[in-house]
C-alpha cells in the first residue's frame, strides 16, 4: 500500500492531523464502514425481538419504549465527554475502548438480563459503547480525508448506520427464531468482537496536535459547548438532525412490532409471541433501503443545495408519517410498500444533515460540534422511542389500528420542525454543499 500523502487540512480545523488521499483514504473508509456495521450488530437486537419480550417478560408498551429508548439515553449521557475528548486525545483509543464495552454489554444482556431493570442497564451500556464509536469513527474519517471526496466518504460512513441496523435486525431475527433471544445476543456480541479486531488492525493512530491547535482547543473547558451553540452555520443542521433522529429511531424501534401487527391484522388474528421470520426479514430489507437513500440524498444535496433538498425530504417524510400507521388496515403487501417508502424518506436526510454539521464546524471545534450533534440528536432519539410507546398506549394500545396511526403521526409532527430550524438558522443555499 502506498504511503499516505499529506494535503491541506479540510475546513473545520483538522490541521493537526494528516490528511490521506487516494487509496489510503478509500481503505480507511472501508475499514471504518465494515467496523461500523459489525459493531452495530447488537443495536437492534432488542427491537427486532420485541414480540418475544412482550410474551416472555410481559412488558407493556411504555416499558418496551423505555428499554428501546434507554439505549439512546446511555448514548446521550456519554457522547458529550467521549466525542469532545477527540479534540484532545487520539480518537482511536476512544473507539477501541468503546467497542470492547459494547461486547461486554451484549454478553451481559445475553447471560444476565431477566426483566425490565436488568435489560435497561445493559441497553444503556450498549448506548455508551455506540457513543464512543459512531461519532469518533466519523471524526477519524473526517480528519484523514479532504477535498471534494470528503463529503462522499462521510456520507458512505453515515449511510452505513442503516446497513448496520439492517444487519442487526436480520442476524437477531434469524438466530432468535432458531436458538432463542439469548443466543441472538451472543451472536451479536461475536460480530462486535470481530469489529474490535478489525478496528485494532485497520485504524491508524493520529499524531499529536500542533501547538496552534492545542491552544485553540484549550480556549474552552472540555464540556463548554457555548461556542458551538453560537455557531449558526452548524446549529441549523444540528437541530434539524434532532428532529430527524426523533422520527428515525422511533420508527426503527417499533418497525418489527408494527409489521407483526399489520400481518396479524391482514390475517384476521392478533400477534402473539415471537415475530415470524418473514416479518424480521421484511424489516431488514426496509431498513436496508436507508443505505442508498442516505447516500443519494447527500448527492442530491451536494448538487442542488443542502438546505433546499433537506427541506423537501423532511417535509415529505412528515406528510407520509401521518399515514403509515393507518396502513395496517390495508392488505399486508400494500402496508409493506407504504412502510418501505417511508423507510426511504426517513433516512434520505441522514447523511446530508451530518455532513452539513461536520463541514460547517468552526475551526478547532469539530469534536465539540460532533458532540452537540450527537447529544441533541440521540437525546431526541431517546424521547422519540419512548413517546411512540406512550402515544400507542394512550391511544388504545398495540392492538388498535388508530393507536398505531397516531403514534406514527406524532413522529411526523416532530420531524416537520426540521425545515423550520433550517430556515431560521441559515440561508437556503446556492447549490453548494454547505
Amino acid at each position: 500500500m502506498a504511503e499516505p500523502s499529506t494535503s491541506d487540512p479540510p475546513a473545520g480545523g483538522a490541521g493537526d492531523l494528516k490528511v490521506t488521499t487516494g487509496t489510503s483514504a478509500g481503505r480507511l473508509a472501508l475499514v471504518l464502514c465494515l467496523a461500523e456495521v459489525l459493531g452495530m450488530a447488537g443495536t437492534m437486537t432488542f427491537p427486532a425481538l420485541l414480540p418475544t419480550f412482550f410474551a416472555e417478560w410481559g412488558l407493556g408498551n411504555v416499558e418496551a419504549g423505555w428499554i428501546n429508548g434507554v439505549f439512546h439515553g446511555g448514548y446521550v449521557a456519554a457522547v458529550p465527554v467521549l466525542v469532545t475528548l477527540t479534540d484532545r486525545v487520539d480518537p482511536r483509543r476512544i473507539y477501541l475502548f468503546s467497542t470492547a464495552l459494547t461486547v461486554l454489554a451484549l454478553l451481559g444482556f445475553a447471560f444476565l438480563a431477566t426483566g425490565f431493570w436488568s435489560a435497561t442497564l445493559f441497553r444503556a451500556l450498549g448506548g455508551v459503547g455506540l457513543a464512543g464509536t459512531y461519532m469518533p469513527g466519523l471524526r477519524i474519517l473526517s480528519d484523514n480525508t479532504a477535498g471534494p471526496g470528503q463529503g462522499r466518504y462521510l456520507s458512505f460512513y453515515t449511510a452505513c448506520y442503516a446497513l448496520g441496523s439492517s444487519a442487526s435486525v436480520l442476524l437477531s431475527g434469524l438466530v432468535g427464531a432458531e436458538l432463542g433471544w439469548r443466543a441472538a445476543f451472543v451472536a451479536t456480541a461475536a460480530a462486535t468482537a470481530a469489529a474490535l479486531a478489525l478496528s485494532w488492525w485497520g485504524i491508524p493512530g493520529n499524531p499529536p496536535k500542533t501547538t496552534a491547535d492545542r491552544a485553540k482547543t484549550a480556549e474552552t473547558a472540555l464540556l463548554d459547548f457555548r461556542p458551538v451553540l453560537r455557531h449558526r452555520a452548524a446549529m441549523g443542521y444540528i437541530l434539524a438532525y434532532s428532529a430527524h433522529c426523533y422520527e428515525l429511531f422511533g420508527m426503527r424501534s417499533w418497525l418489527v412490532a408494527f409489521l407483526a401487527f399489520a400481518l396479524a391484522t391482514s390475517a384476521g388474528t392478533t400477534p402473539e409471541g415471537a415475530a415470524p421470520a418473514m416479518v424480521t426479514t421484511i424489516g431488514t430489507l426496509i431498513l436496508l433501503l436507508g443505505l442508498p437513500a442516505s447516500i443519494l440524498g447527500n448527492e442530491a444535496a451536494t448538487r442542488y443545495g443542502r438546505r433546499r433538498v433537506l427541506m423537501v425530504i423532511m417535509t415529505g417524510s412528515a406528510a407520509l408519517a401521518c399515514g403509515v400507521g393507518f396502513s395496517a388496515s390495508l392488505p399486508f403487501w400494500l402496508t409493506v410498500c407504504v412502510v418501505a417508502l417511508y423507510g426511504v424518506t426517513v433516512t434520505a436526510d441522514s447523511a446530508s444533515l451530518t455532513v452539513g454539521a461536520v463541514t460547517n464546524a468552526a475551526a478547532g471545534r469539530r469534536g465539540a460540534t460532533m458532540a452537540v450533534h450527537s447529544f441533541l440528536g440521540f437525546g431526541a432519539a431517546f424521547v422519540g422511542s419512548v413517546m411512540f410507546g406512550v402515544v400507542l398506549d394512550l391511544a388504545g394500545g398495540g392492538a388498535s389500528p388508530l393507536a398505531w396511526g397516531l403514534a406514527f403521526a406524532s413522529q411526523g409532527l416532530v420531524v416537520a420542525l426540521g425545515p423550520v430550524a433550517l430556515v431560521l438558522l441559515g440561508d437556503m443555499g446556492d447549490g453548494k454543499p454547505g
